[in-house]
């Protein structure tokens, strides 16, 4: 059990009937712009293959996709977790928001949902076209593939937990030196645009009766992927996380860790794609 002090207020008479309200959804999807069949299918024909970055194990890479260019993140040598960042490639302070993705599509992702960004813009970054790990569902520990919930490891925590201890491959500096190398910016500055992430093949929810954040090895094996469309010109970064797998510890130098492989396709879609536009809220606030 998790170090929490007991409950010292005693439950009312009608406890059970306050934990018996039923919940209902926050953000009902019924109206958001869902991908089209087609989209789905232009998304996987016709592909050719434009770039390719391996991330080597412990480490991140940048890599950059068009808008209607698809992106593969690819296991290709053993089961291992990737920390995903995305941003505008025009424009930094434009990014992956994934705390709005989960909010609006569920904990964890896969085919048909999409990486929204950040605010004020909100819109869709990429969509999910493709899963090879769809068929892994919600498991008996309430855990499931591709989440949204992490916020990336990082030496902040670590230190934290380990009183003072210094590590410098948690996937947040993976990602700082990876932008950092790509864009030219300092690293102090290049830290502030890094952000939560999709943890690509992570296995994870939350334990039921703490509540807790709780992760498992990862099912992915080499050969599985996860293809995602870029809906705008996107600057990504991915970090092959020093947890490997994640089935026992991250920010961890014993963790049998392998590199992943990103790929970029032109695909049917590429020539004629518009990016979507930003939202349409004025931004007014109700100020006079």
């Amino acid at each position: 059990m998790p170090n929490r002090r007991p409950p010292e207020t005693p439950a009312p008479a009608d406890a059970a009937a306050r934990r018996a309200v039923p919940p209902v959804i926050c953000y009902p999807d019924t109206t958001l712009p869902h991908p089209a069949e087609d989209m789905l299918a232009g998304a996987r024909s016709g592909l050719v293959l434009r770039d390719s970055v391996t991330v080597p194990p412990r480490e991140a890479r940048c890599f950059r996709a068009c808008a209607g260019q698809v992106i593969r993140i690819r296991s290709i040598k053993g089961p291992q977790v990737g920390d995903l960042n995305l941003w505008n490639a025009a424009d930094l302070s434009e990014r992956f928001y994934s705390g709005k993705t989960r909010a609006l599509h569920g904990t964890h992702v896969t085919t048909g949902d999409r990486l929204w960004s950040s605010f004020p813009s909100l819109r869709p970054m990429a969509t999910v076209v493709r899963d090879t790990l769809d068929w892994y569902g919600i498991d008996s520990f309430g855990a499931a593939v591709h989440d949204v919930i992490g916020t990336r490891c990082d030496p902040y925590t670590h230190a934290l937990l380990s009183d003072g201890g210094q590590y410098h491959h948690c996937c947040h500096s993976n990602l700082t030196r990876a932008l950092a190398a790509e864009t030219g910016l300092p690293a102090a500055e290049a830290e502030r645009h890094v952000h939560d992430v999709l943890n690509v093949f992570m296995c994870t929810g939350f334990s039921r009766d703490t509540g807790q954040y709780i992760m498992k090895g990862s099912p992915v094996r080499p050969g599985d992927h996860i293809d995602l469309l870029a809906e705008i010109d996107l600057l990504g970064a991915l970090s092959a996380c020093p947890g490997g797998d994640c089935g026992a510890e991250h920010s961890s130098d014993t963790a049998p860790c392998h590199p992943l492989l990103v790929e970029v396709f032109d695909c049917a879609l590429t020539a004629d794609w518009t990016p979507p536009r930003v939202n349409a809220y004025d931004r007014s606030h109700g100020a006079d």
